[in-house]
C-alpha cells in the first residue's frame, strides 16, 4: 500500500547510505560519495532552469504582459512616418582619362572592387550632398520651410547670417539622419529613401538627392578633367625645356668627343657597340670580325683538305676521283685496257698492234698522275691563300679594338646623355598624346549614374510597424523577466526544495514533510496513519533505519537552526513511529530552555532532565508512560538557570548509557543550534543528529552556521528533514510531492463495490 507514494523516499534514503552519510558529519572525507554525485551533475540542466521559470512564472508573465502593452502604447502614440524611395543604377567606370579612340561608356568587362560602390554609397552619405539638397529644395530658406521639413526652427536672436546658418545646420541634420542608402544586393542598383511625417516631402527629398547626385557625378568629371588639363600644360611646358636642355648638350658632347654614329638611336639609346645607332669604328670592327671568321673557317677547311691530301695516295683524293677530267681518261684507259685484253689471246705482247695498244695505256696512266698531281699543288696553294687571308683580317681586327675601346670610354656619358634625352622625349610625347585625348573628352558629359524609378509619396507609412514593436516588446518583456527570476533566484537564501537543501548546503535529505491543512492539528495527522503528514514520517523512520550499518542509531538528536521549525514535531513523530515497530524508545524533552513537548505528549512536567542532570533524581524516577505502547517520555522539569553546564556536564554521558541499557532508541528533542551551546554538546554525546529545516522559512545562511556549529562538536550528522513542504506550490525533481494515499482506499471501495471482482 505504501510502495508508490514511498519511492521517492525510500531511494533517498539508499543513496543516503549508499554516499555515506553515517559518516561523522562534516568531516573532511565523511560524504565523498555525496559529492561526488553533485559534481557530476550536468552544467546545463535545461529542466532546473524549467523550474525555476515555473516558481517565477507569475513575475515572468507580469514582465512580458507589461512590456507588451507598453510597447503596444508607445506605438500607438508614435507619429506616422513615410519612407519615400528613388532607385538608382551605379555602373563600374574606369578610375582614368579615356582615349579618344575609345568608346566613353564604361564597359562592363571593367572589373572595379567593392570599395568603388562603397565610395559611391559614402558620396550619397556625404554632408556635400545633403547641402546641394537643402539648398537646390529650399528646405532652410525660411522658418516655415523648416516647419514643412518637420524640424523645429531655432530660436530667433543674433543677426540675419546667423540664423540663416543655425537653420541650415538644423536642416542638414535633420536630412542626413532621415536619409537610408540600402544597395540591393547582387546588383548595381541603389535604393535612397527618406523619411517624413509627410509622404510628399519624403518624395521631395529622395528625388532632390538622386537629381543632385547625377549633377554631383557630373561636376566632379569636369572638374577632374579641367584639373587634368592645366596639370598637362604645366608639366608639357616644364618637359619641353628640359628635352631641348638635353639635346643640346648631347650634340655639344658629340661634337666635343668626335663621335660619330650611324643610324637612327635605338629606343634603349645610343650604344657604340649594338643596337641601331653605331659608330664608325664600331661598324668596321663587325665587318672585319665577320669577314675574319669566314676567313677563320676556310682556312680550317683548307688545311684540311691540304693536311688530306698530304698523308693519303694521291689517286684516293676524292678531289682527284670527282675531276671530270681524270674520270674521262680513266674511262678511256679502260677500254684500251679491254681491247688489249681481248687481242692478246690473238697475238703476241711484241705484236706491233699490242705495242700501240700497250703504248697509249702507258700514255693515259702519264696524264693521269700529272693531273693527280697538279690538284694536290692546288689543294696546297689554296692552304696558303687563305692562312695568309685569315693573318691579314686578324691584324686589321686587333687594330680597330683598341680605337673601339677607346671609343666606349669616352661613350659613357655620351650613353648617360642619350638616355636622358631619350626618356624625355618620351615623356613629353605622352605628356602631348594625353593632352589630345584630354582635349577630345574634357567636354563628354556621358554619366555612369542614372535614374531607374523616381520616389513617389507612399500610400502607407513604413514606421511605427506594429507588430515588429510588439515582436521586440515581447522579446524584452521576456528578457526582463527571465534576468529579474535569475537575480531573485541568486538573491534567494532560502530552502524551499529538498534539491536546494542538497545543493547548497550537500546535506542529503532523509525526508520530506508537508505543510499541515488548515485546521489540521499536529496529534490528529500523526494519529491518522494514512494521511500524508504520517506517510512522511514513516519514510523518514525507514530512511534512520538505512542511516548506518547498524541501523537506527541508539540515541538521536532531533535539532534545527532556529525555533518553530518543527523539531519538536519531527522528534515525537520519528519516536512513536519506531515505538510503533515494537521498539521500545524513549523520548527526552532535551529543550531546557523553551520545553513544549510535554504539551504534545499530553504530561505534567514536574520533574525530568533537568533533575537527573543535576543529580537530584535518576531515570527511573522521571520516566513517564504514554498513550502509545513502547514510547516513554521524559519532559524538561523545571527550567535550569545554566542549561549549557548541565549539558556538559559527566552526568549526560551516564544517563545515555543507562537509557541504552532499557530502551533500544533514545530520541532526544533538543534545542535550537543557533545562539545556544546545548545542541553542539548534545550532538557530541548522542550517537546521530537528525538536522530539521523549515521549508522556506530557514535561510541558507542560518543552516550554515548551525552546522558550521555542529562541525565543531565533532557531531554525526545523518541526514536533513525538510517539513512544512507546500507540494501544491512547489514542484521538485519533475513531481510533486503530494502525499496522498485515496489511491488505495478507492482500489478497497472498488473492490467491494464490484462484489468479488477483482479491481
Amino acid at each position: 500500500m505504501l510502495g508508490d507514494n514511498h519511492f521517492a523516499d525510500d531511494r533517498n534514503a539508499r543513496s543516503g547510505r549508499a554516499s555515506g552519510f553515517g559518516e561523522p558529519a562534516l568531516e573532511d572525507g565523511r560524504q565523498g560519495a555525496w559529492h561526488q554525485e553533485v559534481e557530476d551533475a550536468p552544467v546545463f540542466d535545461l529542466g532546473a532552469y524549467w523550474r525555476l521559470a515555473l516558481k517565477h512564472r507569475i513575475l515572468i508573465i507580469s514582465c512580458f504582459l507589461g512590456a507588451l502593452a507598453v510597447g503596444a502604447a508607445l506605438t500607438l502614440l508614435m507619429t506616422p512616418i513615410y519612407t519615400a524611395q528613388a532607385t538608382l543604377q551605379i555602373d563600374r567606370e574606369a578610375a582614368r582619362i579615356f582615349n579618344s579612340t575609345e568608346d566613353v561608356n564604361p564597359r562592363e568587362s571593367m572589373a572595379q572592387g567593392e570599395e568603388f560602390f562603397q565610395t559611391q554609397y559614402g558620396l550619397l552619405r556625404s554632408r556635400s550632398l545633403a547641402e546641394r539638397v537643402v539648398e537646390s529644395l529650399g528646405l532652410a530658406s525660411s522658418d516655415q520651410a523648416l516647419t514643412n521639413l518637420g524640424v523645429e526652427p531655432p530660436a530667433r536672436n543674433g543677426s540675419a547670417a546667423a540664423q540663416a546658418e543655425r537653420r541650415r545646420n538644423a536642416a542638414l541634420d535633420y536630412v542626413q539622419e532621415n536619409l537610408s542608402v540600402t544597395p540591393v544586393r547582387g546588383s548595381r542598383l541603389v535604393a535612397v529613401g527618406f523619411d517624413n511625417p509627410d509622404p510628399v516631402v519624403a518624395a521631395r527629398v529622395a528625388n532632390g538627392f538622386s537629381e543632385n547626385f547625377i549633377q554631383a557625378n557630373l561636376d566632379r568629371k569636369f572638374q577632374s578633367s579641367a584639373y587634368a588639363r592645366e596639370f598637362l600644360e604645366e608639366r608639357i611646358a616644364q618637359t619641353k625645356g628640359r628635352l631641348e636642355e638635353a639635346e643640346r648638350q648631347l650634340v655639344a658632347y658629340a661634337a666635343n668627343q668626335q663621335i660619330i654614329n650611324v643610324g637612327e638611336p635605338s629606343e634603349g639609346g645610343a650604344d657604340s657597340s649594338g643596337g641601331g645607332s653605331q659608330s664608325l669604328a664600331s661598324n668596321n670592327l663587325v665587318a672585319l670580325n665577320s669577314s675574319l671568321a669566314q676567313a677563320r673557317a676556310a682556312r680550317v677547311a683548307a688545311e684540311e683538305r691540304w693536311r688530306s691530301a698530304r698523308t693519303s695516295e694521291v689517286m684516293t683524293l676524292p678531289e682527284v676521283l670527282q675531276n671530270p677530267s681524270i674520270q674521262r681518261l680513266g674511262e678511256q684507259r679502260a677500254q684500251l685496257e679491254a681491247e688489249y685484253q681481248q687481242k692478246s689471246s690473238l697475238y703476241q705482247p711484241d705484236y706491233p698492234e699490242m705495242v700501240r695498244l700497250r703504248g697509249q695505256i702507258t700514255e693515259i696512266d702519264g696524264q693521269i698522275q700529272t693531273l693527280a698531281a697538279n690538284i694536290r699543288s692546288s689543294i696546297q696553294s689554296q692552304y696558303v691563300v687563305a692562312a695568309n687571308q685569315e693573318r691579314s683580317l686578324q691584324g686589321q681586327v686587333n687594330g680597330l679594338k683598341g680605337d673601339v675601346l677607346d671609343l666606349r670610354d669616352r661613350s659613357i656619358q655620351y650613353n648617360i646623355l642619350q638616355r636622358e634625352l631619350d626618356t624625355t622625349r618620351t615623356l613629353y610625347e605622352g605628356l602631348l598624346q594625353r593632352y589630345k585625348e584630354v582635349g577630345v573628352t574634357g567636354n563628354v558629359t556621358s554619366n555612369n549614374i542614372s535614374i531607374v524609378d523616381n520616389a513617389t509619396p507612399p500610400a502607407t507609412p513604413s514606421k511605427p510597424n506594429m507588430m515588429i514593436n510588439l515582436a521586440l516588446a515581447a522579446l524584452f518583456g521576456l528578457g526582463l523577466g527571465v534576468v529579474a527570476a535569475l537575480v531573485l533566484e541568486a538573491l534567494d537564501e532560502t530552502l524551499a526544495t529538498p534539491d536546494d537543501v542538497e545543493k547548497k548546503l550537500a546535506v542529503p535529505v532523509l525526508g520530506v514533510v508537508p505543510l499541515l491543512d488548515k485546521g489540521q492539528t499536529t496529534a490528529a495527522a500523526l494519529a491518522d496513519i494514512r494521511s500524508g503528514f504520517s506517510e512522511a514520517y514513516y519514510s523518514l523512520r525507514t530512511a534512520l533505519q538505512f542511516s548506518t550499518p547498524e541501523g537506527a542509531p541508539a540515541s538521536l538528536l532531533v535539532s534545527s537552526a532556529r525555533p518553530a521549525e518543527g523539531k519538536s514535531t519531527t522528534a515525537y513523530a520519528v519516536a512513536l513511529n519506531l515505538a510503533r515497530i515494537g521498539k521500545r524508545v524513549l523520548l527526552v524533552d532535551g529543550d531546557l530552555r523553551n520545553p513544549s513537548m510535554h504539551r504534545l505528549v499530553g504530561v505534567d512536567n514536574e520533574r525530568g532532565m533537568s533533575n537527573v542532570l543535576s543529580g537530584s533524581s535518576d531515570l527511573a524516577s522521571v520516566v513517564q508512560r504514554t498513550r502509545q505502547d513502547n514510547l516513554y517520555f521524559i519532559p524538561c522539569g523545571p527550567l535550569p538557570p545554566n542549561p549549557a553546564e548541565l549539558w556538559g556536564g559527566d552526568r549526560l554521558r551516564q544517563f545515555l548509557n543507562d537509557a541504552r541499557d532499557k530502551f533500544d532508541h533514545v530520541v532526544v528533542d533538543g534545542p535550537p543550534v543557533l545562539g545556544f551551546a546545548d545542541s553542539p554538546l548534545l550532538a557530541a554525546a548522542v550517537g546521530g543528529v537528525l538536522f530539521v529545516l523549515e521549508s522556506k522559512g530557514t535561510r541558507r545562511g542560518q543552516a550554515r552556521g548551525a552546522l558550521r556549529r555542529l562541525k565543531m562538536g565533532r557531531a554525526r550528522l545523518l541526514g536533513a528533514v525538510l517539513t512544512k513542504f507546500n507540494a501544491k506550490t512547489t514542484t521538485y525533481g519533475g513531481y510533486d510531492y503530494a502525499y496522498d494515499y485515496n489511491y488505495g482506499a478507492e482500489g478497497e471501495r472498488g473492490t467491494k463495490g464490484k462484489k468479488g471482482k477483482p479491481a
